[in-house]
């Protein structure tokens, strides 16, 4: 306490400085802004004070710990006029030489409301005189500074330039935790109950007292975790018998930080769970395997795999192989599936490790892949439907190499159906390979392999199974029409991704893509006539290779603009941000935040059916409930990043914000009932 008011008594006399909005000193700069340039009579406006410490230097909380001093402001206002108490973010901890600090090592903004008298008129000028401490890892320096803003009453209008400034420094508070809490102390030990929302996500965190006299500041934290709430736990201030508690619980799931403010009051406060993120993410890692399986094992459902699934167990009844080739060609259809999968989660894991964000389907935000996976669809297709024979003629490596009979044409026919049941994420997926992304690298790559397996079993089991193959219709010509009639959801595949090739790069890249399917459908059909006339198919195989190749790497060249974001029918709302989901739960409005892709089939359904309901959107309207869209049809940093915080690999994604703080994840087959449930409870969040 001594050093801390030689501190502040060497910074009070510190020399004046000439009135301005911004002063650079050796170690920090400040400036002061405020909201609007016209603040109105009678109104309160907001005002931020930005302090950026040079690099390696920090400032300080308003309880600054062990030692420190917090930042002192003295203001000169129009007469009437007044200013409320400093709103601090959320602050770090630092440590030097055992004595604990709790700091901003950079730029942070410091909240203040100013009221406007009703009477106020013409110029209204904002003086500041702001005393701080700024310190590195050796010495200390009391700095100051006068700071002066004119303002002019007027509209109150905010001003357009500062919105997101203000948005993110208002993101960057505490919240006030929504009902009461507990702690608990024998004098030597305190710990403290924190209520939160889905505490097993959590990362870390930390708990800043505001008072000198209950939790010991250099202490080390040990952080639980009850189904409800977490535990922070540390030494108690030795003789300190404090009836109430107040503070603030830093609370970190991946780099996602929140920040609750609250005062407790005493009661009985059990140790929880261990919490660390290693420990949570291995026990997350059976359930996330057998959702994996699961999942793949749903793929073979979908349009995009069924039909090449259904010709290769038919070819294989009909081949009449013995039961050792039926198992070598299960095997190594299951060996192509899963290694697909697991390079495709590899490369998921080392982009997300880099800091670029990715999840399942990552590759789907290419419109290379996009328009590759179209031509490669719509030549499956009119090979289904007879226009030419893969087996005939070197259509394309893929294609030849998987009709291929045996374990060679087996083992590329997996790789196949793996890569093309991509667009197909089912509704178990998401979560399981969310897990994955935050698994030790080696569980993770298991999960996507789990993921494989799933998607294999069922030739796998036919390969394994003579009764299962007995069981299969014998080979006739119906095998003929029944091949033709698969044609029909592959072309709906390729129909499908035209149309994401065309949210993804507008109407130029749109026609590009047809016209390269009409290339190669016309390459196709002149190679299915040499083909039945029996001449050589060499110089049209080699224009289908081409367009093959180079149709995909032209595409690339069009320019791909941000995703625009449209809610379901029925529904109005507003694009996904940091920044609009930050003021939102500032200004404590319900917000149901959904994330959504062209390519994402469970999306869509979704998006047609429950959430274009005209009594789920007078039942959001009635309750004031905002919605928010991410679109992730194109790459977008920013939702990357807000799914790998979530432990999320892939969408959809629907999360509710209440108004008292708490965040309710909703499950991914969504439903009227879910939906309206969720709006009687943003109903009585807002009472």
């Amino acid at each position: 306490m001594v050093t801390r008011l030689f501190l502040l008594l060497a910074a009070l006399l510190a020399a004046p400085l000439h009135a301005q909005s911004v002063s650079q000193q050796e170690n920090t700069r400040v400036e002061l802004v405020a909201e609007t340039a016209t603040p109105a009579p009678g109104q309160r406006f907001t005002v931020g004070i930005v302090m950026t410490p040079r690099k390696g230097w920090h400032t300080y909380w308003s309880n600054p710990g062990d030692t420190g001093m917090p930042t002192r402001a003295e203001w000169t206002l129009p007469a009437g006029a007044t200013a409320g108490e400093l709103r601090y973010p959320v602050p770090h901890t630092y440590v030097v030489s055992g004595l604990m600090n709790h700091v901003y090592g950079e730029e942070s903004v410091l909240l203040s409301e100013i009221d406007v008298p009703q009477a106020a008129k013409g110029a209204f000028p904002l003086k500041l005189r702001l005393d701080w401490l700024v310190c590195d890892d050796k010495i200390c320096v009391p700095e100051g500074a006068e700071l002066q803003l004119p303002l002019v009453t007027g509209d109150g209008k905010a001003d357009a330039a500062q919105q997101a400034r203000f948005a993110a420094a208002r993101a960057a508070l505490p919240r006030e935790l929504a009902g009461s809490t507990s702690f608990w102390s024998d004098g030597k030990r305190i710990r403290v109950s924190v209520p939160l929302a889905d505490p097993e996500s959590v990362t870390g965190g930390h708990f800043f007292s505001a008072g000198d006299s209950d939790f010991a500041f250099a202490s080390p934290q040990t952080v639980t975790r009850t189904g409800s709430a977490l535990i922070f736990e540390a030494d108690a201030v030795a003789g300190a018998t404090p009836e109430k508690l107040a503070g603030l619980a830093r609370v970190e799931r991946g780099d996602e930080v929140l920040g609750l403010t609250l005062t407790a009051v005493r009661g009985n406060v059990a140790p929880g769970e261990p919490l660390g993120k290693a420990a949570g993410a291995w026990s997350a890692f059976l359930p996330a395997l057998g959702l994996a399986v699961l999942g793949g094992l749903l793929l073979n459902l979908m349009p995009c795999v069924f039909p090449i699934l259904s010709l290769k167990a038919l070819s294989l009844a009909k081949s009449g192989e013995s039961e050792a080739a039926a198992r070598t060609e299960g095997l190594a259809y299951t060996g192509g599936v899963v290694l697909v999968t697991t390079l495709l989660g590899l490369a998921a894991i080392l982009i997300a490790r880099a800091g670029s964000g990715a999840g399942w389907a990552f590759q789907l935000q290419d419109p290379r892949v996009i328009l590759f996976l179209l031509l490669l669809t719509l030549a499956i297709g009119l090979n289904f439907a007879g226009l030419f024979e893969v087996n005939a003629g070197a259509v394309n490596a893929g294609q030849q190499l998987a009709a291929k009979p045996g374990a060679k044409g087996a083992f590329f026919t997996g790789a196949l159906a793996a890569f093309v049941a991509t667009p197909c994420t089912g509704p178990f997926m998401a979560g399981a390979l969310g897990a994955a992304l935050i698994l030790p690298p080696v569980a993770g790559l298991a999960v996507f392999a789990g993921l494989g397996l799933g998607l294999a079993l069922p030739f796998l089991a036919i390969g394994f199974v003579p009764a299962l193959r007995q069981r299969l219709p014998k080979p006739g010509a119906w095998m003929l029409t029944f091949r033709r009639i698969l044609a029909v959801p592959m072309l709906l595949t390729a129909l499908a991704l035209a149309w994401v090739l065309g949210r993804q790069t507008g109407v130029e890249g749109l026609m590009a893509g047809l016209v390269a399917a009409l290339a190669l459908g016309i390459a196709l059909w002149v190679l299915g006539l040499k083909q039945h006339a029996g001449g050589r198919t060499g110089i049209a195989a080699a224009v289908v290779g081409l367009i093959a190749v180079m149709a995909p790497l032209s595409i690339a060249r069009l320019p791909m603009g941000a995703a625009v974001a449209k809610p379901a029918e029925g529904l109005t709302g507003v694009a996904f941000s940091r920044e609009a989901l930050a003021a939102a739960q500032a200004a404590r409005k319900p917000t149901f935040l959904y994330f959504t892709a062209d390519w994402c089939l469970t999306c869509k359904v979704n998006e047609k059916g429950a959430l274009s309901s005209t009594e789920v959107a007078n039942a959001f309207k009635a309750a004031g409930i905002q919605v928010m869209i991410g679109d992730w049809t194109k790459p977008d940093p920013a939702i990357a990043k807000f799914l790998e915080e979530r432990q999320r690999a892939g969408i959809p994604l629907y999360l509710f914000y209440a108004a008292d703080g708490s965040v309710t994840e909703l499950p991914q087959i969504l439903t009227v009932d879910t939906l309206t449930a969720l709006a009687s409870k943003g109903s009585s969040s807002n009472t």
